[in-house]
């Protein structure tokens, strides 16, 4: 699974951790989370994010 990076604050989604706070369990593709998701760091949503290369 690849990892994506808020291009707003830099934060990196790494789908090998989720994201506890978000409710988000390790093991989720960046793909399948929630419309609803946003950043953890700066709240913007996943139409921000790119693959990090």
């Amino acid at each position: 699974m690849k990892k994506y990076v808020c291009e707003v604050c830099g934060y990196i989604y790494d789908p090998e951790l989720g994201d506890p706070d978000g409710g988000i369990a390790p093991h989720v593709d960046f793909n399948d989370l929630p419309d609803y998701w946003v950043c953890p760091i700066c709240a913007f949503n996943k139409d921000n994010f790119s693959v990090l290369e």
